[in-house]
């Protein structure tokens, strides 16, 4: 197929070159001086990373490498800080997102920046959020599958997502705290195994929790391809009409028809999966992704798109039309390349 006009990766993450030590046990920091940092929690080693995760004029030019124009950024999840004290893990939200938001000025046809918000505190959750919008002029936010183990039914939560929606800010959920991650010591099964289920877990929770019931216009997209949802909505409306006594308790709603209400990523690296997606969630409702620039992201964004061969209607759809629909913004935000 021709390459289509515009590309814009919907889910990569980016970090500042400093952080800040807010001079509290369990915050990331970056030690190194190098090309190459790493992030530590608590003098221990979380994960090194290179140029890529934090030097924009460089993501720049590797995303032109493949084609790529646009880059939608948000922070990398172990700096949502949620299970640390409120106060100072929302000076870290604040600090992350206005480095954030000041890659989309400068970089204003190449950047799309999403916020970030201290999750365990409500009202400063919200006051971030009007921040983000307000002063930031932010079209969205990420937050993570749960918040301590809170799935994202929860009603303090519901009270963010209900500001979200006021404010026209679209969510961006992505998987991190995996549940059952203690049993899972070995060959990386958390991220191989509990990302796909954290994402069911939360696509499940918004569904039979009635917060995209009550929330219609609220714009959420699920990364990492939804996770296993897409692939056991069988099993899962099954289970919805078979013990409606215990899955219909608060949503009497078959969870078949919330599919088209919410967005997912193509974060699958699978052509038959992502094959599969498209005609389970709609051509409307899937958007390139990649979690660039991490190992188990798309090594070249826009790859897996074009192994499933696309009409050059469905490539704009999932390259960059789907993208701008979620985050609500003009299909002539960017202009297109000759």
């Amino acid at each position: 197929m021709n390459n289509p006009q515009l590309i814009i990766d919907l889910h990569s993450h980016l970090l500042p070159e400093h952080i800040p030590d807010m001079g509290l046990a369990g915050f990331p920091v970056l030690t190194g001086k190098g090309e190459e940092r790493d992030i530590t929690v608590d003098g221990k080693f979380f994960r090194r990373i290179g140029r890529t995760s934090y030097d924009m004029t460089h993501r720049i030019e590797a995303y032109e490498h493949h084609g790529v124009q646009v880059q939608v950024v948000c922070t990398v999840p172990v700096m949502f800080s949620y299970h640390l004290p409120a106060e100072p893990a929302s000076r870290m939200a604040r600090f992350l997102n206005d480095h954030i938001a000041e890659q989309q000025r400068r970089w204003p046809d190449r950047v799309i920046s999403l916020g970030t918000l201290p999750l365990q505190d409500t009202e400063l959750a919200i006051n971030e959020a009007e921040h983000c919008v307000h002063d930031l002029g932010l079209p969205g936010i990420q937050i993570g599958s749960n918040v301590n183990h809170r799935n994202l039914d929860d009603p303090e939560l519901f009270e963010v997502f209900a500001a979200c929606q006021d404010l026209g800010l679209a969510v961006l959920v992505h998987p991190w705290n995996m549940m059952g991650k203690e049993f899972m010591p070995d060959y990386w099964l958390p991220w191989l195994v509990g990302m796909p289920a954290e994402l069911s877990r939360a696509i499940c929770s918004m569904i039979f929790g009635g917060v995209l019931e009550r929330l219609p216009d609220l714009r959420v997209c699920f990364a990492h391809g939804g996770g296993s949802f897409p692939f056991t909505i069988g099993r899962i409306e099954h289970g919805f009409k078979m013990r409606p006594d215990l899955v219909a308790t608060r949503n009497e709603v078959n969870p078949r028809e919330y599919i088209g209400r919410f967005w997912v990523d193509s974060v699958t690296h699978d052509p038959r999966a992502l094959t599969y997606l498209v005609e389970v969630m709609g051509e409307d409702k899937v958007a390139l992704g990649t979690d660039y620039p991490f190992p188990l992201g798309e090594q070249e964004p826009g790859s897996a798109i074009r192994a499933i061969n696309p009409t050059p209607e469905l490539a704009e759809k999932l390259f960059w039309k789907n993208t701008l629909s979620f985050l609500n913004l003009p299909p002539d935000r960017f202009v297109l390349a000759a």
